[in-house]
């Protein structure tokens, strides 16, 4: 089960990175509202916008940690844990605008896998 933590760590640390680093003024069918960027969908969170790039550097920097925790694996449970709480943020900002189930579908399952990360069942 240890090679399966690797592989989430792997698809979770990657698709963060893709989404921050290479999508972000990319519309996508999972932004929250009518948004076409990131900047956008926070504005319709009704957030700030520093606070999009102190999400997006967290983001990053976890996301980092997962993947360098496959060397270190002292820093997957933090990297991990962090990146969960901040999904539960993303799934609730879907649910505080009245967006469809849909669109909180992926910061979901990257919530399951963040979760089975850091508290690994049946190994």
């Amino acid at each position: 089960m240890e090679y399966l933590r690797v592989v989430l760590q792997v698809i979770v640390g990657l698709s963060i990175l893709n989404v921050w680093l290479l999508q972000y003024k990319k519309q996508t069918q999972w932004r929250g509202g009518d948004a076409k960027t990131i900047k956008e969908e926070f504005s319709v969170y009704g957030l700030p916008e520093w606070m999009c790039y102190v999400v997006g550097a967290l983001k990053i920097v976890l996301a980092v940690g997962l993947l360098v925790g496959i060397w270190f694996p002292e820093l997957v449970k933090p990297a991990s844990l962090g990146l969960a709480a901040l999904l539960l943020g993303s799934i609730a900002m879907h649910l505080k605008i009245n967006d469809p189930l849909k669109k909180s579908f992926p910061a979901f399952l990257f919530l399951l896998m963040c979760l089975y990360i850091a508290f690994p069942i049946f190994s």
